[in-house]
């Protein structure tokens, strides 16, 4: 199973910088509500997704919210870990303080604060042998490690510290084919109470 398999909603980024949506389950309305948002349809290997082309920064951070506001609605299984969407009036110039590289199952993560570094210890990611990164523990399945990186951004950013992630994903064609089983529509209306988009 792909990371981009776990949740409900998957959001990413290519490296070339588009913005796409994965549904892993069929959801009310996803369609009208992503095209509403500006993001284009399309069946790409299994995979039902959405795609938004590279923007500016603020209006693809807009559109992105648009979308995941009203599919919030419907599931709260939603990840966020594109980094063409992560926009801020007051973002600071210059690199990340926390760069997350996934690949092939591993996830390899540079810091370049001090306070990133413990942050990254306090999530349990340890230094490689040469100290210029860190890793995930040894042994984690996909969900575990969704999960490290997931807590490790968000909590970077309850702490004012910037946070990319690349899913090492170059262009959309890239894409892999999904490994999650389709299942079938959902027979009634799922109500979850919908959440605002963080803001960042």
């Amino acid at each position: 199973m792909s990371l981009l398999d776990i949740p409900d909603v998957f959001i990413g980024s290519t490296d070339d910088g588009h913005t796409f949506v994965i549904l892993n389950r069929p959801i009310r309305d996803a369609d009208r509500l992503l095209t509403y948002a500006g993001f284009l349809p399309r069946e790409h290997h299994g995979r039902r997704l959405h795609l938004l082309p590279p923007g500016i920064a603020q209006d693809v951070h807009e559109r992105a919210g648009v979308a995941m506001y009203g599919l919030l609605a419907h599931t709260h299984d939603l990840v966020d870990l594109s980094w063409t969407t992560r926009w801020s009036p007051d973002q600071p110039a210059g690199g990340p303080d926390l760069h997350f590289q996934v690949r092939d199952g591993t996830v390899a993560v540079t810091a370049s604060t001090t306070a990133a570094r413990l942050l990254l210890e306090q999530h349990g990611f340890v230094p490689t042998a040469d100290g210029a990164s860190y890793r995930t523990r040894d042994g984690l399945d996909e969900r575990q490690l969704l999960s490290a990186v997931t807590a490790g951004e968000a909590h970077a950013y309850t702490h004012g510290l910037s946070a990319r992630v690349h899913l090492g994903i170059p262009t959309p064609a890239d894409i892999p084919a999904s490994t999650r089983r389709r299942s079938a529509p959902a027979t009634g209306p799922r109500i979850t109470p919908s959440a605002p988009r963080r803001t960042r």
